[in-house]
């Protein structure tokens, strides 16, 4: 919404809360006054237009200060007359803030301190979810904190009982392994025994340290003996040829 007024011979737009520098006004710093020359009153796509003047609108600024515009310099000369005039100048002025703008009962003023109060609430609003965020991220955090340290103490009593435990279940582990072996050994040991062995060592017992009687049963025993008997059988041979050959002769005498 804004508007057009007139003051001092010059047109200004003007809308809520805008700061303008007009004529001096002979007022002082503090006042409020209204400006009765509007020419334009504007809400949006609509617009009044004064003939000359807006009938019922309303444009009303805070006086906030006095001042003085910038210094310019006036220069007059006439050629061949030797006439030089200098003089400087600043304009005084009253710096006005427009505080309402009103027209066939809509408020400016009012529309901004709406708008205001919206930006106010929903500023509260963003703080405060803000706040709650931070509050659940914050226990969320000691949460994660307190759950990675209870993990970290169990898991060091875990390790601490676990060398126990395992020394425990190797050495069962081992021993009937070890008892298994040698079941299955002797098991196994005594058909093989009972296969290579003769007749006559089945009923020796199997821890007995001495020689078999029979050398044929011991294990190599039957080689040697055929080499001893070897000799025996010549000489008997010789002896009965010898014996023999006197009776042969003597049938022949």
């Amino acid at each position: 919404m804004y508007a057009v007024i007139e003051t001092g011979g010059k047109q200004y737009r003007v809308e809520f809360g805008t700061e303008i520098e007009v004529e001096h006004l002979e007022v002082d710093a503090g006042q409020t006054i209204d400006l009765d020359r509007i020419l334009l009153v504007a809400d949006g796509d609509q617009a009044t237009i004064g003939s000359p003047l807006v009938e019922g609108a309303l444009v009303r600024a805070d006086v906030v200060r006095q001042d003085r515009g910038e210094k310019l310099i006036v220069f007059k000369y006439k050629p061949k007359a030797r006439r030089r005039v200098k003089k400087g100048h600043r304009q005084e002025l009253t710096v006005l803030r427009i505080s309402e703008i009103s027209l066939a009962g809509r408020s400016a003023a009012e529309d901004a301190a709406k708008v205001r109060s919206d930006e106010r609430r929903a500023r509260e609003e963003r703080e405060a979810e803000a706040s709650r965020q931070a509050a659940a991220d914050q226990a969320l955090a000691a949460k994660l904190a307190a759950d990675a340290e209870a993990q970290a103490k169990s898991e060091a009593e875990a390790g601490a009982t676990e060398p126990v435990r395992k020394g425990r279940s190797r050495t069962g582990r081992s021993g009937s392994t070890t008892a298994s072996a040698s079941e299955a050994t002797v098991e196994t040991a005594e058909p093989v025994a009972a296969e290579h062995a003769g007749p006559d060592l089945e009923e020796a017992p199997a821890d007995s340290d001495e020689t078999p009687a029979d050398p044929e049963a011991a294990p190599g025993g039957a080689e040697p003996a055929a080499a001893d008997a070897a000799p025996d059988a010549a000489v008997d041979e010789a002896v009965a040829d010898s014996a023999a050959t006197p009776d042969a002769s003597r049938k022949d005498e």
